[in-house]
């Protein structure tokens, strides 16, 4: 009986340790950042032409980077095989100011690939799949948050993919937008997460905390020169003209690419440690638009973008505002998400140790009453 035993244990053992030596791999890894101080003020500055944004009474993550044309790409390869609800649209891959992915095969078999950015482009505007996904709507958004939120999982896009999870959708495309689903681990952030997150730091005015004016962590007009400069994002800098970034030249060409790599600004985060949210696209956030109710969440047909772009002025780089449900997919909007503070756990490791000691002991006190 005690050689049986043994032999039990050892092969426990053996499965533990196996489990433990085989890493569940994702496709889509988000780099989080934490964005604490809860409970800090709002933006009242009466200079702020958004309205009052920025008190978060809770610590939550959001992106550290703008969701990638590799994460985006991923995706659809996952879920959009055939893809009913336009999680791909030909802009994607046909505008070359910020192309993007190519999709091929036909409908139950396409196949997508991240293309290389058009023209002849400088370190830190070079990566076929780290440059922000453009042309998405709230919708897209909300579906990629879905696919997070279940786990990234392979399949046709319904209640286990894309359809349910951190936002019911049931393949809505347009009208009033639902409110975020209680639970959601991935979400759409509002316009205040959003807002903190850029603005915010609580090393200002001596330790009381307050908002820059731009996510860069500064009150002073960025540069747009790409590398480990600080203050630096992707929009027109103005110069006797408007230069952009990638090319440091004037003029917008249809046939090359404008966008950096997430990132790429090396020395140019917000205190949280975000990037690009003075540039390179503007974002969609989860607030309802021109309803009075500025940073929360709810169901409207009026959805926030915030940020600035590629082709964004000195003014527009703080740009918020509101855009329509049912407008589709834009070509210079993209996303972050956010989640909550996840709650520790212990390791499996610790739990499958603690679980052979308890095992041990039980043999132990058995063999002692024997």
């Amino acid at each position: 009986m005690n050689t049986l035993r043994r032999l039990a244990t050892a092969a426990l053992v053996t499965s533990i340790l196996a489990t433990l030596a085989v890493p569940h791999v994702h496709a889509v890894t988000i780099d989080w950042v934490t964005v604490g101080n809860p409970g800090n003020q709002d933006n009242i500055d009466p200079n702020n032409r958004f309205g009052i944004m920025g008190g978060v009474g809770y610590i939550y993550q959001i992106s550290k980077y703008e969701t990638t044309i590799g994460q985006y790409t991923e995706f659809l390869n996952a879920v959009a095989k055939s893809d009913p609800y336009s999680l791909y649209v030909t802009g994607m891959g046909t505008d070359l100011n910020n192309a993007g992915i190519i999709r091929s095969g036909t409908s139950g078999n396409y196949q997508y690939t991240a293309a290389t950015p058009a023209g002849v482009n400088p370190p830190g505007a070079q990566s076929a799949t780290d440059r922000p996904i453009g042309y998405i709507s709230w919708w897209n958004t909300a579906r990629f948050a879905n696919w997070m939120h279940n786990g990234q999982p392979v399949g046709d896009q319904g209640p286990s993919t894309t359809e349910a999870g951190a936002y019911t959708l049931n393949g809505q495309v347009s009208g009033t937008a639902p409110a975020k689903n209680a639970g959601a681990s991935v979400y759409i952030p509002t316009l205040s997460e959003w807002y903190k997150a850029a603005y915010y730091s609580p090393a200002l005015n001596g330790g009381s905390g307050g908002y820059f004016k731009y996510a860069t962590q500064s009150d002073q007009v960025p540069g747009n020169v790409i590398g480990s400069g600080s203050n630096q994002a992707n929009y027109l800098v103005y110069s006797g003209s408007y230069v952009y970034s990638v090319t440091q030249s004037t003029g917008q060409y249809i046939n090359r690419n404008y966008l950096t790599d997430v990132g790429a600004f090396s020395a140019s985060p917000s205190y949280y440690g975000t990037f690009d949210q003075s540039g390179n696209l503007l974002e969609w956030n989860d607030s309802s638009g021109w309803n009075g109710v500025s940073g929360q969440s709810s169901a409207s047909t009026q959805k926030g973008i915030i940020g600035g772009d590629f082709g964004s002025t000195d003014f527009g780089v703080s740009f918020s505002g509101y855009t329509s449900t049912s407008a589709g997919s834009v070509a210079d909007l993209g996303f972050r998400l956010a989640s909550p503070v996840p709650v520790p756990e212990p390791s499996a490791y610790c739990m499958a140790l603690a679980g052979l000691a308890c095992g041990g002991y039980s043999m132990f006190r058995r063999r002692r009453r024997a």
